[in-house]
């Protein structure tokens, strides 16, 4: 549905295809509600709404003249530049038309009160981290507090720890956009998170749920430490259940007299000692979580609450931080000086540096381990020179427990009392897998069979799929052998602008610029290795969404099966040639950026996509390749024809050939099941697809989900022949043993 323009939406009418306009929160909002998942009903004041807003008032240059001299690691000087820019966008006053539609939508939905979140337009995207970022105010209520609290959400984010992420990002600070979901409150008796995995190890076959009474946000917050339930996602039996007393809950104040509307109530010590939920309500949280892992394709991250004995979803995000199901740690012989909740794994040692808030994070230097009651937000930019983190309170889902597991250092969280017991400048070692403290350095020798993991070599090549900026340098250094599928679709959407208003503007070259800034990135890591960047695959419906798209993007029925693809780049040839511009760019210094041509329909159109290449000077050879997706069954039907065109390489893209083959639709709830990638046909698909381009000397790959997901099929694709794989970065690993095993095997 085309809504880029509209102040407001309601949950109903939006998908997870709507980021550019609702956020990631709201999409997910709505993406959910659509799925039939209870999700408590709301509209969302759109991200178009507040770039109207900044443009009706005129405040965006006086804003960057703020934000220009701003040196980020100056924490004093970012603290004030943000108070000022938060203050300019709450006293311009909203225009009178955009604050009645607000008032009248939360009439419609029948008043009451309300949270109030912020959804910023590249958040909780699979490949930014802008989880937290921006402010949240609970139990609003009333027309005015309302349209209030959704300006408090605009001005938030200016935060100092949101314009310290962006400055650290690249990203331009006018080109995110904020969305804000108004969602009916549950005034929860208890609520907390879900991870449909084992967080700590990335251990898929469990989903682990954390529980409070009242309110949910004191999980995140860290502010108390929750039960911990653990269920096999198999049989959705309970296997693991850790009841921790709770000494208050934070409820709404009823009077509302109150400073603050949300109060902390003490619980009586029968009270503190209960289970949080039943056991029942534990297996129904699972079932949800289960549906929605298998919606989404991905593990996800789920906010719940429970309210007059209804379970609700309030939210849900992909994970962020899988890694590889992490072995044991080594056995460490020594005095334990005090233990919490394994949050993060591996081991580190060094200074302690005990910060009681935020305002103290400059005592901790890189090297430090730093020690706090809990961590916020505005803890990261310490958090980023820590070699570990622990905590005095929090679960494996608060804020501590997420960072350090996005950063990859080690991290307990709950100790209950590591402020009081540990001294500023002891030295510590730090056991993230066991959840232990040792007091001062213990050297210890890692197991060889570790080491040798990460050193094994294979005939066929181990590739990884990318989209992320922020974890590439990470990913560089494991053991892989380049990037099989580099995305493009991220890029384009920091860009946050159509390409065609900006050749319109005279702007063509900023496009080229801003998108070779983004290939360097990439192309930078991993040099010499190569990197196969797919040519942008954005849909219909995702290029109407950035900002000018309207006007060149028709309305269409199915995007999925409408624009896309090689059917663009030979009928909107100026777009084409400035990503080709932008190859070219990245290229004069970089020699390993090869191109993968997405979503062929016909040989003709192969033939002309690499005919304009050719033109604008992108030809193959010995150091530049091209490659073709297979992902529609003509390219199947026909590959000895597509192959006689002139390319290098295919690679497969399972999860649309899949969807294509079989006639299901793969974000289809009702056929989830049907949706297979070991399905007989589509099986025969691939093995037809590898012989062939066997047969005629071109190289084949694959970098669908699928081998991520089905270690029996990447065996079947190493014998029949395939010369690459290309897996998520928490499979890269397994995968390797996987394929080193049936080499093995298959030489014998």
């Amino acid at each position: 549905m085309h809504q880029s323009g509209r102040n407001i939406v309601w949950f109903d009418e939006v998908t997870r295809n709507d980021i550019p306009l609702v956020g990631g929160k709201g999409a997910n909002l709505g993406e959910m509600t659509n799925a039939g998942i209870p999700v408590p009903p709301g509209f969302i004041v759109t991200a178009s709404a507040y770039y109207s807003f900044l443009e009706e008032t005129g405040i965006t240059d006086q804003l960057r003249a703020l934000l220009a001299p701003l040196d980020p690691n100056d924490s004093r000087q970012l603290q004030d530049i943000s108070a000022k820019t938060k203050q300019i966008i709450l006293d311009v006053p909203m225009s009178g038309e955009l604050a009645e539609e607000i008032r009248a939508s939360y009439r419609k939905m029948g008043q009451g009160h309300v949270a109030v979140r912020s959804s910023a337009t590249a958040e909780d995207l699979p490949e930014a981290s802008f989880a937290g970022q921006q402010a949240t105010f609970l139990n609003i209520s009333g027309e005015e507090e309302v349209v209030v609290a959704v300006q408090q959400c605009w001005a938030s984010l200016f935060e100092s720890r949101a314009i310290f992420y962006r400055v650290e990002n690249g990203f331009d600070h006018f080109k995110v956009g904020i969305a804000v979901p108004v969602q009916r409150m549950v005034q929860s008796d208890a609520a907390g998170v879900m991870f449909t995995l084992e967080p700590t190890t990335s251990d898929l076959s469990k989903i682990t749920i954390e529980a409070v009474y009242g309110l949910g946000e004191m999980i995140v917050s860290g502010d108390v430490t929750p039960d911990h339930y653990v269920v096999s996602k198999e049989g959705l039996g309970i296997v693991n259940k850790e009841v921790k007393a709770q000494e208050w809950k934070l409820v709404r104040d009823k009077n509302l007299q109150a400073e603050d509307i949300n109060i902390k109530i003490p619980l009586t010590p029968a009270e503190q000692a209960e289970q949080k939920i039943t056991d029942e309500d534990i297996v129904a949280l699972a079932e949800m979580g289960k549906r929605l892992e298998e919606h989404y394709q991905f593990p996800q991250d789920i906010e719940w609450a429970k309210e007059a004995g209804e379970l609700f979803i309030v939210q849900t995000r992909p994970v962020t931080t899988i890694r590889e199901m992490a072995a044991a740690g080594p056995e460490i012989d020594a005095e334990v000086i005090l233990s919490g909740s394994p949050a993060s794994p591996g081991v580190a040692s060094g200074p302690v540096k005990l910060v009681p808030d935020p305002s103290r994070i400059d005592k901790v230097l890189d090297g430090d381990i730093l020690v706090a009651e809990m961590t916020t937000p505005d803890f990261v930019p310490a958090m980023k020179r820590a070699v570990a983190i622990v905590t005095d309170r929090g679960g494996r889902t608060a804020h501590a427990a997420i960072v350090s597991r996005e950063l990859g250092i080690p991290c307990i969280v709950g100790t209950g009392n590591a402020m009081a017991t540990l001294k500023d400048g002891q030295v510590i070692t730090v056991d993230g897998t066991s959840g232990k403290v040792y007091d001062g350095k213990i050297e210890f020798v890692v197991e060889e069979e570790s080491k040798a993991r990460s050193d094994i070599k294979t005939r066929t090549t181990l590739l990884v799929n990318l989209a992320q900026p922020e974890i590439v340098d990470r990913v560089a250094s494991r053991n892989v052998d380049g990037i099989g599928l580099l995305r493009a679709e991220f890029m384009v959407a920091q860009i946050g602008e159509h390409p065609s208003y900006m050749i319109s503007q005279g702007r063509g070259q900023e496009f080229v610029d801003k998108l070779a800034e983004g290939l360097t990135t990439f192309a930078k890591a991993f040099h010499p290795r190569r990197v196969v960047y797919r040519t942008n695959d954005f849909k219909t419906n995702e290029y109407r969404a950035l900002k000018g798209g309207e006007d060149y993007e028709q309305l269409e029925e199915n995007p999925m099966l409408g624009y896309r693809g090689a059917s663009r780049y030979i009928t909107d040839i100026e777009t084409f040639k400035l990503e080709l511009a932008a190859i070219k760019k990245v290229r004069e210094k970089y020699n390993n950026l090869w191109v993968m041509i997405p979503f062929v329909r016909t040989v003709n159109e192969l033939a002309q996509t690499i005919k304009i290449m050719n033109g604008e000077g992108l030809k193959r050879s010995e150091d530049f390749k091209i490659w073709m997706m297979v992902e529609v069954p003509s390219n199947i039907i026909l590959l000895e024809k597509f192959l006689a065109v002139g390319i290098d390489g295919i690679s497969i893209g399972s999860n649309d050939l899949t969807q294509l083959t079989l006639g299901v639709d793969r974000d289809s709830e009702k056929l989830a099941d049907t949706f297979n990638e070991m399905d007989e046909a589509v099986m025969l698909s691939l093995e037809r697809a590898i012989k062939v381009a066997k047969s005629m000397g071109v190289t084949s790959s694959i970098c669908g989900q699928a081998p991520s997901v089905y270690p029996e099929l990447t065996e079947k694709l190493v014998e029949w022949g395939i010369t690459s794989v290309s897996v998520s970065p928490d499979m890269i690993d397994r995968t390797r043993e996987i394929i080193a095993e049936v080499e093995a095997r298959l030489q014998k």
